[in-house]
């Protein structure tokens, strides 16, 4: 496999994979409509993740969701990469279509053109998300390993942010593995949790290898600092940038795993490489859960730029409390390690955003969009 289709290849991971293949001799075209929520306006001269591909890859400027553009990019391609999609959970909640169409809509189109066209195609790796997971996987002593449905307000509005089991004493947050219950608490992770059964019932069907990994929070050197909308690192990094206060959700202490691109652009080579992964789910993170209020402190720190922290109590509809990744099964099937601490990835994005222009403070908008929808309380 020499030729590689990246759909969405202008993005964060999409360009990072695409350079990184480059170097291993791959030939790479990229399908992408360069959105100017994430690459700002006037992209193809001003954006620096498609500039960063530009002179290197065969690039086609348009969108999964047009079958025109599916026949050319399709043609000649022995392997896809199908990043292409709407991202965020909170505005997936107020734009259910837009993410419906892209997402589901544009992985059907990619589908219909395999089953029903002339490609040679070998493998199809498709971005997943932790999203699927819900509120994940805890331990109940009572129960044992349980898996807690979606928080309800009434709760959170009293400031119990926690999930909580029927007839359970508290619980303690686990790794979240392959096999855990898929129930997404968001119209985004329901469409990924789509995307990922779509292309692993399908593709098996015609001879072609699936592969799904479930990322976990992304971040690192390159990602949009335009978006208001998803990237909490890169949200925080805007408002420390501008003296704005960091407005911190709930308590501060919801957790994620962060995992460095680096890191997701070697995960993702290998399952395009290793036969190991065909017809596969993976996660793909660090096994390290970091919470939201260190990660505003650690922020501050690098960039020597003291701002309020304004613990909120507020919340967003769809949100999940915690996640992290259990790598059992990656680790062991593929050989992946995650090289990049959160300490040491933090220190490298942190130096690169210093070297970026200064960009406006857009996080008030998406929230008050949030709230004129109910979804912000």
């Amino acid at each position: 496999m020499k030729n590689i289709l990246i759909t969405g290849g202008a993005g964060f991971i999409g360009s990072n994979l695409a350079l990184k293949l480059l170097s291993k001799g791959y030939h790479v075209t990229v399908l992408d409509n360069l959105s100017p929520q994430i690459h700002g306006e006037n992209p193809m001269e001003n954006s620096p993740l498609f500039l960063s591909i530009k002179d290197y890859v065969k690039f086609i400027h348009g969108t999964v969701t047009s079958v025109d553009d599916w026949k050319q990019a399709l043609e000649g391609q022995d392997a896809i990469v199908h990043y292409a999609a709407e991202t965020g959970t909170g505005q997936s909640m107020y734009e259910v279509q837009k993410y419906v169409d892209v997402n589901i809509t544009g992985t059907s189109l990619m589908l219909d053109f395999l089953v029903n066209g002339d490609y040679q195609i070998q493998k199809v790796i498709v971005a997943s998300s932790r999203s699927i997971y819900g509120e994940g996987k805890y331990l109940s002593k009572e129960w044992g390993a349980v898996y807690p449905k979606h928080r309800l307000s009434e709760d959170m509005d009293q400031g119990n942010f926690e999930p909580t089991f029927p007839n359970s004493s508290a619980l303690e947050v686990a790794a979240t593995d392959e096999n855990s219950k898929i129930h997404p608490s968001s119209v985004y992770g329901i469409t990924k949790q789509n995307q990922e059964q779509m292309v692993l019932t399908v593709c098996p069907t015609i001879g072609i290898a699936g592969v799904a990994f479930r990322y976990q929070n992304v971040y690192g050197p390159g990602q949009s600092l335009k978006n208001p909308y998803t990237g909490i690192l890169s949200i925080f990094s805007t408002q420390i940038k501008n003296g704005n206060p960091i407005t911190i959700f709930e308590d501060g202490k919801e957790s994620r795993d962060f995992v460095f691109i680096d890191d997701v652009v070697d995960a993702t080579i290998l399952g395009l490489e290793k036969n190991e992964a065909n017809n596969e789910v993976f996660n793909v993170g660090t096994g390290i859960a970091t919470d939201v209020m260190t990660v505003a402190k650690e922020l501050s720190k690098n960039y020597g730029v003291e701002v309020p922290l304004n613990i909120s109590g507020n919340y967003r509809l769809g949100d999940i409390r915690h996640n992290f990744a259990d790598l059992t099964k990656i680790k062991t099937v593929l050989g992946f390690e995650p090289k990049v601490s959160f300490e040491q990835g933090l220190k490298k994005f942190t130096a690169w955003v210093n070297t970026q222009e200064i960009q406006k403070d857009q996080f008030g908008k998406s929230i008050e969009e949030m709230k004129s929808k109910g979804l912000f309380k």
